[in-house]
């Protein structure tokens, strides 16, 4: 009898430590994207290198992170070009259909940094928390973005275009008209065709 306990003590710690080594591979799985903040967005115009700030925009980072993890921005497009002032992308695909997206966030406006030439800022409704998934970078320095006062909150800055500012200017110059409701929209697809950590 002691000697079939002592067996079924010995699988027993078997199967813990299999499971437990089985629960470490799905945890380290699963933070793909920890400390990384360096982002490549490669678009049918060319290829833009983008820093992220994870330090002074935490929330927006980690959302962002998390749609570059699902592939999410793969195939979406440049929907909105506005020369001297800004491109916005990330919430349409190649049809012009908005895209399904998940919870809003945090507004980081107040965190210091300025919605500078080169910037990437979360776009949002006229609610202040309401950023998903879609962003803009700021083709000059808008001052007027950054954040005031609570009635004038201001645009969450989270990253900077360290490579690829020439890419960025020729999205800018592309012709733009209607597209049902929504003006300035480029008559030609800019697609983003892949987005990954470098």
């Amino acid at each position: 009898m002691a000697k079939i306990i002592g067996i079924i003590c010995l699988l027993l710690i078997s199967a813990l430590f299999i499971s437990g080594c089985s629960d470490n591979n799905i945890k380290d799985n699963s933070i793909t994207s920890e400390g990384k903040n360096m982002i490549i967005m490669e678009t049918s115009k060319g290829v833009i290198k983008i820093q992220l700030n994870e330090e002074k925009a935490p929330i927006t980072t980690k959302n962002f992170k998390s749609y570059v993890e699902s592939n999410f921005y793969d195939g979406t497009i440049f929907h909105r070009v506005m020369p001297n002032f800004m491109i916005q992308c990330g919430g349409f695909n190649e049809e012009g259909n908005e895209k399904e997206t998940t919870t809003q966030i945090k507004n980081e406006a107040k965190n210091g940094l300025l919605n500078k030439r080169g910037t990437l800022a979360m776009a949002r409704t006229s609610v202040v928390d309401s950023a998903s998934s879609q962003f803009f970078i700021n083709l000059i320095d808008n001052d007027f973005l950054d954040h005031q006062n609570d009635r004038n909150y201001g645009y969450a800055v989270f990253g900077e275009v360290v490579e690829g500012m020439d890419i960025v200017d020729i999205i800018a110059s592309v012709p733009t008209g209607m597209n049902g409701p929504y003006g300035d929209w480029p008559k030609e697809n800019v697609v983003i065709t892949k987005v990954y950590f470098e």
